[in-house]
């Protein structure tokens, strides 16, 4: 199974940005999306921003994704 997650990006170079999830930094491609700024919410799938997602909608995602990890590994 493939999953895409949110990540908050914190620094753009041209077509890749650095993103942060949970406290960990990850470079990534933005060739998939447009109108990409510092702060917005993207989600990330095999190294690529694939969709940029309003904030609420990320924050809700990172934390049933933290509860689902969480019943895991009970």
């Amino acid at each position: 199974m493939c999953l895409g997650i949110p990540a908050k990006v914190v620094r753009i170079n041209d077509q890749t940005a650095t993103v942060e999830v949970s406290g960990v930094m990850k470079e990534i491609g933005l060739h998939l999306v447009d109108d990409i700024v510092l702060g917005d919410y993207v989600i990330v799938h095999a190294g690529y921003a694939i969709n940029k997602i309003n904030e609420e909608e990320a924050r809700e995602t990172l934390q049933l994704l933290r509860r689902l990890g969480d019943e895991v590994y009970r």
